[in-house]
């Protein structure tokens, strides 16, 4: 123990504490509050919360010498009970702290109460709840007492002994809810006896309950001037008990939830039962039992004559002795006994006159020595305060353990060391018994307990671990071959183990030494694992192909957190070793770019395959091709020379057919090279498909000049594709007519029969006349003599067609010189009231303003004017200016432009005429009358109140940008001045 600093310490508290009213005979405490009994039969109560105290005599009325024999406290400090005993007997009475009067308790009249119970858990400051009192005859009552009622709400009798009647000397109770209802515990000693009490409902039932059972009991008989049992409470709840009994200090554990039973029927909740014996306190003289005790958490303060002896309750050692500071001229018979107080965590002891406080400071402090001496480790651990503390307890197990060769143990003991021993001691003690499985463990639970921040010595241990673990693995290989079966198993499991312990260290081992390690020693399986941990994927992958394993080796590949450019870079590889695999793993891949796989697929393509094996770089392509939409050229150049070098070209001319860019806007509705397909074709000889890609590209006489080697359909067929160049057309069906005329091997009318029925193919499109030069010269007419009157009859045909047309164009022309005259003739009728559509203004009236418009002749006395079907009329200048206001901006400045040049011309031709020159009139009329249709033309094509300009106008705003200002002068403004207003009220 640590002999330096004191657990407990003594000091005097109050030295004449019963204020003149006698000597001290008892004393209770709770919560700061301290009760006293005197011998002329005072309480008195000092609250040291408050700082004050009061007194209560509680002989008055009685006759003769009274004195206090008890006193009682509840774990609050506001309930009280005490005993006088004198000439007149015993009687009990009831205080509260703020009573001025006490309250007898009748029923306890000339009984002498030696112990009280409180209900810990609901004892309130209003109420008691119920308590249990013990008497000197053996008898158990159970009371409650309210506050406002001013007396006790009710007392009844629980129990009394039979067997042996004796003295109830003390009292615990506790209490606990459960879901069947309220369980009592409850303990009560006798000088010789500890009874236990337990049940379930109210504190009557359960000790009725008593009278058809036995009482479950502890009997150690031996004398004892005061038997006392003590709980020491922790947060409100019982945790350890301890008897001071005839025999020595009974003491144990507490657990009220246990649920083991005794054969009687009592609930066993006292567990780590055991005795102090009152020899060990002597120190090998005759034995002195205490008059007093307390209970702390883990020592017995024992009273021994003017001494207390603190005890530790595991080790039963005497650490300390308290001595009091008595005053020699008191005459007292010194230290009479000692109380706590469990709420403070404060003990008190008395003499007569004296109140001593014995206070604890930091009990625990050594009891991880003290659980450690009894190699309770346990418990040592769990009272260590710091680190180091730790450390002594683990090096005693693992000192233990390493003696007792337990080293497997020993090494998990000193891996949690820190301090008191380093590590290069730890690792030499297993090195130098050869305990490489010792120092293995030692070295893992090391790991385990460093802390992330120690980088470089966990990397350092891990890899020693490593090669520790290799160095085993070699070793079972190595053993001889008997007992195979349990070597293997041991092998696999380090196997197992190892792997396990790569992959949690993972991140801390440093790649290249650990990978050198497993090289070095032969482990590829293990290095493969590893590099797999480290997402080294590339070393991974070429083992598996090394090895032939084409599917784990894609089965890497496939994992998210590999690059696709492993995929590309072992391609060639594995889709040699498995096509299939490899090529539905690129299927399932779809951000692979089939571009870079081309070398593979090039690879695998050129090499021989059976005819009936599926061509898995055919399946690839044609998987990016239609369901991937690959535009890539290169993709369709290798697609279609696969097709090419296929027997069967179906496939080859289904995909030239196909037009996968078709719908795209300016794109390619084809995307691979057809100059390349040509010359790939032609290489190939595969006809058809030229035939296509000449018609393709608009080849049209090549491609009919080909087709016509394997099949005249197909040429009729590429020819009649021709549809905008009717000449082109013709030419290519003469190619087909003169190959048919010159295949033809029958006899002369067969041939010519066959050659008139191909001219009915043609549509019309080949007469008689372009054929008949194919046929050899000394063909007879009388041959032709029905398709050449058929011919001259579509000719005939034609011309009358065409006079036909003649009459019709005839008759049209005269039509169109009728509508002209007639238009000459035009007029409308104006009545003379009749307003201008812009201005209002009469249409016939004259004005200075439209004496004469510019650009156009005075009609007499009126303005120039417009005059529309519909009906509107509108003076030249106004519907300038309304036209020109509405246009857009090129075309107003068109017809101001138009409106210029007139104006210019009109005063030009005045000038001639007063200057009597005539130069060139012609030619300036007619420019006159073409600018004057133009603007004709620009303003009057149609009715600005009935056409489109009227439309147009629906997009335009009502107020126009120049009316802002002016259409700002009708904004209304509030009044300023507001004082000159006059209010009007209006009769209702």
């Amino acid at each position: 123990m640590d002999q330096g600093r004191q657990v407990f310490s003594v000091d005097l508290l109050e030295r004449y504490a019963t204020k003149n009213r006698g000597m001290i005979t008892c004393m209770a405490a709770g919560n700061d509050v301290i009760v006293l009994g005197t011998s002329k039969g005072w309480i008195i109560r000092h609250d040291f919360r408050v700082g004050g105290s009061n007194d209560i005599d509680l002989s008055v009325g009685r006759t003769g010498e009274q004195s206090i024999h008890k006193v009682f406290v509840d774990p609050g400090g506001s309930h009280c009970i005490a005993t006088v005993t004198g000439v007149g007997g015993a009687e009990t009475f009831y205080t509260h702290a703020n009573w001025l009067k006490p309250r007898v308790l009748s029923r306890f009249k000339g009984l002498v109460v030696n112990a009280v119970a409180w209900n810990r858990q609901q004892i309130t400051e209003v109420s008691t709840k119920e308590i249990i009192l013990g008497t000197q005859d053996g008898q158990l009552f159970e009371m409650a007492v309210d506050e406002k009622d001013k007396r006790e709400k009710y007392i009844k009798f629980l129990f009394e002994l039979e067997e042996l009647p004796e003295a109830f000397m003390a009292l615990q109770m506790e209490t606990a809810n459960i879901s069947s209802g309220m369980r009592y515990y409850v303990m009560a000693v006798t000088p010789t006896r500890l009874y236990s009490f337990t049940g379930i409902g109210t504190l009557e039932s359960v000790f009725a309950s008593y009278k058809e059972r036995a009482v479950h009991f502890m009997e150690l008989p031996g004398e004892i001037p005061n038997s006392e049992l003590h709980f020491y409470i922790n947060q409100r709840r019982a945790v350890h008990f301890a008897w001071l009994s005839g025999t020595g200090i009974y003491h144990g554990g507490l657990n009220f939830g246990a649920q083991h039973s005794y054969p009687n029927g009592d609930e066993n909740f006292v567990e780590n039962k055991a005795l102090l014996d009152y020899s060990k306190l002597s120190n090998g003289t005759e034995a002195v039992k205490p008059s007093s005790m307390a209970l702390s958490e883990y020592h017995f303060l024992l009273l021994i004559g003017n001494k207390v002896k603190v005890v530790n309750r595991i080790s039963e050692q005497i650490i300390e002795e308290l001595q009091f500071d008595i005053t020699t001229d008191s005459g007292t018979r010194g230290i009479i006994g000692l109380c706590s107080d469990a709420s403070a965590s404060i003990f008190y002891a008395y003499d007569q006159n004296s109140i001593f406080q014995v206070s604890v400071v930091d009990e625990g402090r050594d009891m991880w020595k003290v659980y450690l001496d009894l190699k309770v480790y346990a418990a040592a651990l769990a009272n260590c305060r710091d680190p180091l503390q730790r450390d002594q307890v683990y090096l005693v197990q693992a000192e233990a353990a390493f003696t007792n060769k337990e080293y497997l143990r020993a090494a998990s003991f000193y891996a949690k060391i820190n301090y008191v021993i380093s590590f290069e001691e730890v690792t030499l003690k297993f090195i130098s018994i050869n305990e490489p499985e010792a120092l293995r463990t030692f070295l893992l639970r090391k790991l385990d307990n460093l802390s992330k921040d120690d980088k470089c010595q966990i990397t350092m241990i891990s890899t020693w671990a490593t090669e520790l673990y290799l160095d085993k693995i070699n070793r079972l290989l190595l053993e001889d071959d008997t007992a195979i079966e349990n070597r293997d198993s041991e092998y696999h499991s380090v196997i197992e183990e190892f792997r396990a312990f790569m992959s949690d260290c993972k991140d801390v081992l440093d790649e290249a030494t650990t990978m050198k390690l497993l090289e070095s020693y032969g482990r590829v399986e293990e290095l493969v694992y590893f590099a797999n941990l480290k997402e080294q994927y590339e070393i991974v992958v070429h083992h598996y192909i090394q090895q032939g394993e084409a599917k784990k080796a894609l089965v890497v590949l496939q994992k998210s957190s590999v690059s696709d450019e492993l995929q590309y870079k072992f391609a060639p590889e594995l889709i040699m070793l498995d096509a299939y695999e490899t090529v539905e793993a690129w299927m399932a891949n779809k951000n692979l770019n089939p571009r870079r796989l081309i070398t593979a697929m090039m690879r695998y393509s050129s090499e021989p395959h059976a005819k009936n094996e599926t061509h898995e770089v055919i399946k690839y392509l044609e998987f990016c091709v239609h369901r991937l939409h690959n535009e890539d050229p290169g993709i369709h150049n290798l697609l279609l020379s696969l097709y090419a070098k296929q027997e069967d070209d179906s496939a080859l001319l289904r995909f030239l057919q196909c037009k996968f860019g078709k719908g795209r806007e300016n794109g390619p509705e084809f995307f691979y090279d057809p100059k390349y397909a040509l010359r790939l074709c032609l290489k190939e000889k595969r006809t058809r498909a030229c035939v296509h890609i000449y018609s393709m590209m608009s080849m049209h006489e090549e491609a009919v000049a080909l087709a016509l080697q394997i099949d005249p359909e197909l040429a009729m067929a590429e020819a009649d594709k021709v549809e905008d160049d009717e000449d082109l057309r013709k030419k290519l069906w003469l190619m087909v007519a003169k190959h048919v005329v010159k295949q033809e091997k029958g006899a002369k009318r067969e041939n010519i029969r066959k050659a008139i029925a191909f001219l009915k193919e043609t549509d019309g499109l080949l007469k008689i006349e372009d054929i008949l030069p194919f046929f050899p010269d000394f063909a007879l007419i009388d041959d032709f003599k029905e398709a050449i009157c058929s011919s001259l009859e579509d000719y005939n045909k034609q011309i009358e067609q065409l006079k036909e047309e003649m009459n019709d164009a005839t008759r049209g022309a005269d039509n169109i010189r009728n509508d002209i005259s007639a238009l000459t003739q035009r007029y409308a009728v104006i009545d003379r009231d009749e307003e201008c559509g812009v201005c209002k203004r009469k249409i016939l009236m004259m004005t200075g303003d439209f004496r004469m418009a510019q650009g156009h002749s005075s009609a007499g006395p009126l303005a120039p004017f417009y005059v529309f079907p519909c009906g509107h009329s509108f003076h030249a200048q106004c519907l300038i200016t309304h036209v020109t206001s509405c246009a857009h901006e090129e075309q107003a400045e068109h017809i101001l432009d138009l409106q210029k040049q007139l104006t210019l011309l009109g005063s030009e031709s005045r000038r001639d005429i007063n200057g009597n020159r005539s130069d060139e009139p012609i030619t300036n009329t007619t420019t006159a009358d073409k600018l004057r249709s133009e603007l004709d033309d620009a303003i009057a094509s149609e009715c600005p109140f009935c056409g489109e300009l009227m439309i147009n106008e629906i997009t335009l705003p009502f107020i126009k940008p120049e009316d802002s200002q002016h259409s700002a002068s009708w904004d209304l403004r509030p009044q300023t001045n507001l004082a000159n207003q006059r209010t009007i009220s209006l009769p209702v």
